[in-house]
């Protein structure tokens, strides 16, 4: 009961009731942390990081090219400094994401043009990785967004310098679509809850709203937020866009927007003066957001809701290192024993620190109202079903036991055989070419070609049993 002397009605409005307004963040212990990781020192705003329930991946500096450390989440403390790396990019790497649907699937854009799909061994890699199981080339320029698609298996999106979207099947390979209607650099890009829209944010200044199977804007607004710096912008459960960006006076900015009436914002607030651009990390589950700016020393959060002011804010996680990227753990990853409800992983300088929210609560037993049905690892349709027009939400599993990531599944690439439509070579006709081979010469080189593709083979298929037994001891199934 409020005092006496306090309407029942104000004594409402000073506190706002919500089960997440005592969120605290609180870092993993030093053992816990990941050290001596060699962050990349790309200038690209990109979140440099990307976990899910099995591996953490960062974006590290390498001579001549680009590379991905990829670790398994258990093996924590000091980095052996040759431990092997994912590195088949000729450039650097720009951004990285695990697929949604498969653990052990990592992609990546770099500024060689092109995109790479990876299949990481469960123990992770055992040595250098330099070829991916799909390379995706139809960029012309540096390709500095990769996105799975939430809900269809095997589809991905990537954006590049080129101004250019294509959205790919990883399974055959191939483009299935290409949109061109930014004339500007894409900042960033967001699916929507079933994967039906993503939303963009271009250098031009605009947000926009894009059908993908149509390949059409279907809503657009010119300068949600005045500032000329750059924005990011994300989908909500409920369909609408939450957005950063700046003011006319550079303070950072934030704001949410219905993409169906686009004129006025549901919810626009000030936040600070700084420069680091603010990368907006959501869980659809509570509809909180984490705001990490580069550069920052901290990460705030928001509980987003009906009613005004719509964008509330819950409260400051502070530290004295500055972050140079940071990777959010989907809610399946999460540990629900100890009332986790989300963890940011922090990149510093030479190394990567868990930081675990949580709600207090007395009880041992699974809290249902902090954990709803989240989104599970099954696609809810196949590439031909969505390409055709179809949607779904995705398949949701229980957190009530703990969620157990399952054992690595192989992505099948089942692409086209270029030598088959490719014209055959015309043979030079040069000085010691005389015309023609001698039978017996090119027989013996035919020989030493099969004897040669023989070995090779023989030497693949021990690797990959050398690769199980490991899986298999590592995992203590054997």
């Amino acid at each position: 009961m409020p005092p006496p002397h306090v309407p029942a009605a104000m004594s409402r409005k000073v506190v706002r009731q919500s089960k997440f307004r005592h969120v605290f963040g609180q870092a993993a212990k030093a053992e816990q942390c990941y050290d001596d990781i060699r962050v990349s020192k790309a200038t690209w705003d990109s979140s440099f990081c990307a976990v899910n329930p099995k591996f953490l991946a960062v974006v590290v500096e390498s001579g001549g090219g680009g590379a991905i450390l990829v670790l398994p989440l258990s093996k924590m403390g000091r980095l052996d400094k040759n431990h092997p790396l994912v590195a088949g990019h000729a450039g650097p790497v720009l951004d990285i994401d695990w697929c949604p649907h498969n653990d052990n699937i990592l992609a990546s854009g770099s500024e060689d043009c092109t995109a790479m799909v990876w299949q990481i061994p469960d123990h992770g890699p055992a040595r250098h990785t330099s070829e991916p199981i799909v390379t995706l080339e139809g960029h012309s320029k540096r390709v500095g967004i990769v996105s799975w698609h939430p809900t269809a298996r095997n589809i991905i999106l990537t954006a590049g310098s080129d101004n250019l979207i294509i959205i790919w099947n990883v399974g055959t390979g191939e483009p299935l679509i290409s949109m061109d209607d930014h004339p500007d650099l894409i900042y960033n890009v967001s699916w929507n809850r079933n994967g039906s829209l993503f939303c963009t944010t271009c250098k031009d200044r605009r947000l926009r709203v894009c059908d993908p199977r149509r390949r059409e804007v279907v809503a657009e607004r010119l300068a949600p937020h005045e500032g000329i710096r750059p924005m990011r912008a994300i989908f909500t459960r409920d369909g609408n866009i939450f957005t950063t960006g700046f003011t006319r006076m550079s303070q950072r900015e934030l704001g949410l927007w219905d993409p169906t009436s686009f004129e006025e914002p549901i919810a626009l607030q000030e936040m600070d003066t700084s420069n680091g651009v603010l990368l907006p990390f959501y869980d659809p589950d509570t509809n909180i957001v984490y705001l990490c700016g580069k550069g920052d020393s901290s990460i705030r959060y928001f509980e987003i809701t009906d009613e005004p002011p719509y964008v509330h804010y819950l409260s400051t996680y502070s530290s004295k290192e500055p972050q140079r990227g940071m990777g959010f753990m989907p809610k399946r990853g999460v540990d629900v024993s100890k009332c986790e409800i989300a963890r940011l992983y922090k990149l510093h300088e030479r190394k990567c620190e868990p930081i675990m929210m949580t709600v207090p609560r007395k009880s041992d037993l699974f809290q249902d109202d902090l954990y709803p049905d989240t989104a599970g690892p099954e696609p809810a349709l196949e590439p031909e079903e969505w390409l055709e027009g179809r949607d779904e939400d995705p398949i949701l599993v229980s957190l009530r036991e703990g969620y157990v990531p399952p054992k690595s599944r192989e992505l099948k690439v089942a692409k086209k055989n270029v030598l088959d439509t490719r014209p055959a070579p015309r043979r030079s006709m040069s000085s010691c070419d005389g015309g023609n081979i001698a039978p017996q010469l090119l027989e013996k080189l035919l020989e030493e070609v099969h004897n040669l593709r023989a070995t090779v083979l023989s030497q693949e298929k021990r690797i990959c049993d050398l690769e199980n037994k490991l899986s298999k001891f590592t995992n203590g199934t054997a």
